[in-house]
Parts: C-alpha cells; sequence; structure tokens
C-alpha cells in the first residue's frame, strides 16, 4: 500500500482486514487477468451467473485459468452478446445482398 492510501484508510477507522480486503478490491480494477473468484467480485456474480454470462458473451479462461479483465468488462457494461452480434451480422448479410 502506498503511504497516502494507508494514510486515508486509517483515518476511517478501519480494521486492518477491512483495509486490506478494500486495498485488494482496489488491485482488481488494474490486474488485467482475473481468476474466477476475482472475476465474480468484479462482475458481482454468484458462480453459476458468472458462467452463464460467459457462455452468453463467448468468453473463456486462458490456458492457465484466468479471465481477461477486457473481456470481463463486456458483462459488466452490458455489451452485445456473441449472439446478439451474430443476429447483427446476418441481418447485415441480408441488407447487402438486396441492394445487389
Amino acid at each position: 500500500m502506498t503511504e497516502t492510501a494507508e494514510i486515508s484508510l486509517s483515518e476511517r477507522n478501519l480494521s486492518k482486514e477491512t483495509a486490506t480486503i478494500i486495498m485488494k478490491a482496489i488491485a482488481l480494477c488494474f490486474k488485467p487477468y482475473l481468476k474466477p473468484e476475482e472475476a465474480m467480485i468484479y462482475t458481482n456474480l454468484g458462480r453459476t451467473r458468472l458462467a452463464t454470462k460467459c457462455e452468453e458473451y463467448g468468453i473463456f479462461k486462458n490456458d492457465g485459468g484466468y479471465y481477461k479483465k477486457e473481456d470481463l468488462d463486456l458483462i459488466v457494461t452490458g455489451g452485445s452478446t456473441k449472439y446478439e452480434l451474430e443476429i447483427l451480422q446476418r441481418q447485415q448479410q441480408q441488407q447487402q445482398k438486396k441492394r445487389f
């Protein structure tokens, strides 16, 4: 922890354990890859719901078992799922065929 972070957390009369949890949560925001447990915290989803959402969005763990945070941002921001993207692509292809 940096000195300024330690000071601001100690000024709030937080226990050392609580301060550590807060610092870990903040650190999640800056990690490029997240463990499944960290991904659950980052997305605010339980294990089953995270698995379902990852399937909907076409997000998979890498060989090391980590999720790419950039991919998880799709879930957090409510971006288009892979199925929605496929539908949009098909609609665009159909429109292009009608033009010719």
